[in-house]
């Protein structure tokens, strides 16, 4: 509900039960501000984007418009045994972390992972798996279980990292990396019927965290973030990057 009421400079003045006092005059002046910006639309793969990366990425399992949208995801590497008892890794994005449970759960949603590797191979088995979040330092060595993912293979240490024992779940840790939170499988969902690629909803239940990261883990030096292949639909250019970043802070929203 909003009720309007005039301020002493003879301003309107609103208030808002969400957001409280609003002065609609200033309020006026920044939407026309923002207002004179050209916004571009897209509902089809424009032209220009045929032929690129953001047309064939679809036979990775990428559509065209997540290269325009570019919303980064936090970076981590995913833990588990594998059948034959050795450390499987894999690098994941594309995820969030929520709570439920009216606040007694907190839960990790990943949203991409692929029906055919081994994290989802180990998971279903072993029901466990441990989420690592590396530092830039890392993060070379976290890319390199990628190509160090054969099945015989201890795929930490293979990429030049230490095994840690968990001690609430059967997965292995990352020494290396600055905090690590151990889970247990909740659920899975294809986003899509009969998609190779699925949801996971891992909760939770213990977490480790370096004494370097205690103040601050989203810092110069705390989790990355995956920039992936951001594209101008207007200005395609010919090459591409990913990029990995971490957070700037910006505004101080309030304190509790």
């Amino acid at each position: 509900m909003i009720n309007s009421r005039m301020g002493c400079s003879g301003l309107r003045r609103e208030w808002s039960n969400i957001s409280g006092y609003i002065d609609t005059y200033e309020f006026r002046k920044f939407t026309e501000k923002g207002s004179k910006n050209m916004k571009y639309q897209y509902k089809d793969m424009p032209e220009s984007m045929k032929g690129t990366y953001g047309d064939f990425s679809r036979n990775f399992g990428f559509s065209w418009k997540e290269f325009v949208v570019t919303v980064p995801s936090p970076l981590f590497l995913v833990t588990t045994y594998k059948s034959n008892g050795m450390p499987n890794a894999c690098m994941q994005s594309w995820a969030t972390f929520t709570s439920a449970d009216r606040g007694n759960g907190f839960y990790a949603i990943l949203a991409s992972v692929n029906k055919n590797g081994h994290l989802y191979q180990s998971i279903n088995e072993t029901k466990e798996a441990v989420i690592n979040f590396m530092s830039e330092e890392y993060h070379a060595a976290c890319m390199a279980t990628i190509q160090n993912n054969q099945f015989e293979a201890d795929e930490i240490t293979a990429s030049g990292m230490s095994v840690e024992k968990a001690s609430w779940v059967n997965a292995p840790m990352v020494r290396e990396c600055f905090m690590n939170l151990e889970c247990r499988f909740v659920w899975e969902k294809e986003i899509v019927p009969g998609d190779d690629h699925v949801m996971l909803c891992l909760e939770v239940v213990g977490i480790h965290i370096d004494e370097d990261h205690m103040a601050d883990r989203t810092g110069e030096n705390g989790i990355l973030y995956n920039i992936h292949y951001q594209m101008n639909p207007e200005k395609v250019t010919k090459t591409g990057h990913d990029y990995a970043a971490v957070l700037k802070k910006k505004i101080d929203v309030m304190e509790y």
